[in-house]
């Protein structure tokens, strides 16, 4: 499971020209899912997103997490994310988990960071969607549960 996290002063998701998930300060999480990911790299990478320290405390040192700060999260789902550029001029998606799968673990996902009690809001899962970012920094990480980076 893969995560681009990016710190945002504000988000949204559109899709067919309507708003379906819009944000202020916190994190925008893009979220790719590959064949193999369980509910345990979700549970993982939940928490680590939860408390990961990239927001500013008194002393502008990144400190605080989206908890701390009792920030916003926006969830988008992305296969591409494990888009595999290595060979050919064309992505190869064969490492994305199908759509059922996809599904049910970014379901998890979201379910999984609801529950740490802030405002979460996501996007349509496997719909055209106009993601919208105010990057504040620009803030931007990668994570995955297998600690690839």
């Amino acid at each position: 499971m893969r995560l681009v996290v990016q710190r945002v002063r504000s988000g949204s998701v559109e899709v067919d020209g309507r708003i379906v998930g819009s944000i202020g300060s916190g994190i925008v999480a893009l979220l790719g899912i590959k064949a193999d990911d369980t509910k345990d790299d979700a549970d993982y990478l939940a928490d680590k997103l939860m408390n990961l320290r990239i927001f500013d405390d008194s002393e502008g040192k990144m400190n605080l997490s989206l908890l701390d700060i009792r920030g916003e999260l926006l969830i988008v789902s992305q296969f591409t994310l494990y888009g595999d550029c290595k060979k050919g001029r064309r992505p190869n998606y064969m490492r994305a988990a199908g759509a059922d799968k996809a599904r049910e673990m970014y379901e998890y996902f979201v379910e999984k960071c609801m529950g740490y009690g802030i405002k979460v809001e996501n996007g349509i899962f496997q719909a055209m969607m106009l993601v919208k970012i105010e990057n504040d920094g620009p803030v931007t990480i990668l994570m995955d549960s297998e600690k690839q980076f």
